[in-house]
């Protein structure tokens, strides 16, 4: 069994980790998703450790974490997630199922129902506390143009940390 940790013991590691990539999982009923994740941030609001991630509308776990009450952020602490990684932002889980395609193992989490990566690293159990629609007009028009020319923004989740601990 995987020792608890405090969430902010190995805040550098993810932070470091993050901008190569981190899985973000989720379930809704019996559908589970997982997709690669490179921004975010791990803070203290509301007297609660929380992760703040993004997901764009176009996603298909935007459908599921719209649905959910909590999500996983894994983080790899090795190189052998990076084929996984790469899949895992580019394809949908509309179209194919992530975990058995790119040979990711479901684990069930701790504290909540949505799904972590198995054996993989550093993980994060979250509570979905608060949501916020990103709104263009207050956006840096410099990001607006290089991040969002698509028009295709995202949904800002922030999910208090339950659980945090060590899988690999």
């Amino acid at each position: 069994m995987s020792e608890e940790l405090i969430y902010s013991t190995m805040a550098r590691e993810m932070l470091e980790q993050l901008p190569r990539g981190a899985f973000l999982a989720v379930r809704a009923d019996d559908r589970i998703n997982t997709m690669t994740i490179g921004w975010g941030a791990i803070g203290y609001f509301w007297n609660k450790p929380v992760i703040i991630v993004g997901v764009r509308y176009s996603r298909y776990t935007y459908n599921l974490i719209e649905e959910a009450r909590d999500f996983s952020v894994t983080i790899p602490l090795s190189s052998d997630f990076k084929k996984s990684l790469a899949g895992t932002g580019s394809k949908s889980g509309r179209d194919i199922d992530k975990f058995q395609v790119f040979s990711l193992k479901a684990e069930t989490g701790k504290e909540i129902e949505s799904p972590v990566i198995g054996n993989c690293g550093l993980v994060y159990e979250c509570k979905l506390i608060f949501k916020q629609a990103m709104e263009p007009d207050l956006l840096d028009e410099e990001l607006r143009q290089k991040f969002y020319a698509q028009e295709d923004y995202h949904m800002i989740y922030y999910g208090e940390i339950v659980s945090t601990y060590l899988n690999n």
